[in-house]
């Protein structure tokens, strides 16, 4: 098992967004507007604040604009230069990489999230690397994977972070069972994808942030489906803890799934609201209707 610091991170981003159309009908869901920005530039700012150094992208058809994204806009960038407006062009280009920092592959088919995390085995190699669920905006004073990631340097082997729900929910998330529970980093002894009513082993899902070592890339590549037909990452992940650790972090924060359009909903009004310079403007355009 490898004992390299976690500098590579894998965002799955071939989705089609079903939640939240027709909203995603033309644009991909990872660059729906919260606030002031698309949804994927919160998951990386949390990731480059963790330390990683390399993104791995894994694209679909017509994601083409989440490249593009990342890349500049010379026009865009010559009109702002010239109406002198460097505050917002200085915003625009923090947010772009540094060459050769991002890396774009393509999910050919729509198997699943295991297989997405598998076709970027070439690129993150024998490394442990992170995994960021891109409709996830986890608002929290440590940056969730931070907090994962030291999680890992402190226990080793695969970390998965995860959030309590209420018991009558656990059958729509991934569910960890642990061995005992003492603090917000515990052992695992277990996951399933989507228990039925009744049977989860705790109320403790996984919310969108892993740190995997590199053997679970053998075990995708021979993983038979799953739940819904495709190749889950759990299934794999559940395989990789007969020979390795697993642990799960309860984080300290706030998860939004902007996946789904009233997680969408809550992520606008709760992060505008804490915005720096749009907070009060929103409190005063939202307190109309709550009278």
């Amino acid at each position: 098992m490898s004992l390299k610091r976690v500098r590579k991170a894998v965002v799955p981003v071939a989705g089609l967004g079903t939640r939240v159309l027709p909203g995603t009908k033309v644009v991909p869901k990872e660059l729906l507007n919260v606030v002031d920005r698309p949804i994927l530039s919160y998951v990386v700012a949390e990731a480059k604040a963790a330390g990683i150094e390399h993104f791995v992208f894994v694209t679909g058809r017509n994601k083409g604009a989440i490249e593009d994204y990342f890349d500049h806009q010379l026009e865009l960038e010559a009109q702002l230069t010239a109406k002198g407006k460097t505050a917002i062009l200085d915003e625009l280009l923090s947010e772009l990489p540094q060459a050769g920092q991002m890396s774009f592959v393509r999910q050919m088919q729509p198997h699943g999230l295991g297989h997405a995390v598998w076709c970027a085995r070439d690129i993150i190699g024998d490394e442990p690397f992170a995994v960021l669920l891109p409709d996830m905006v986890m608002d929290a004073d440590v940056p969730a994977l931070k907090q994962a990631i030291d999680a890992q340097a402190s226990v080793g082997g695969n970390i998965i972070v995860v959030e309590p729900v209420p018991h009558d929910q656990t059958h729509q998330y991934g569910v960890v069972a642990l061995d005992g529970q003492s603090g917000r980093l515990n052992k695992m002894t277990g996951m399933v994808e989507k228990p039925a009513k009744g049977t989860a082993p705790s109320n403790l899902i996984v919310s969108g942030r892993y740190i995997l070592q590199p053997e679970i890339f053998e075990l995708l590549a021979s993983q038979e489906r799953g739940a819904g037909g495709e190749i889950q990452l759990t299934d794999a992940m559940a395989r990789l803890m007969t020979t390795q650790s697993f642990h799960a972090l309860e984080y300290d924060g706030v998860t939004y799934d902007c996946g789904d359009k009233i997680g969408l909903l809550r992520a606008n009004v709760a992060l505008a609201l804490k915005h720096p310079h749009l907070g009060p403007a929103a409190r005063d355009a939202l307190t109309p209707f709550f009278k």
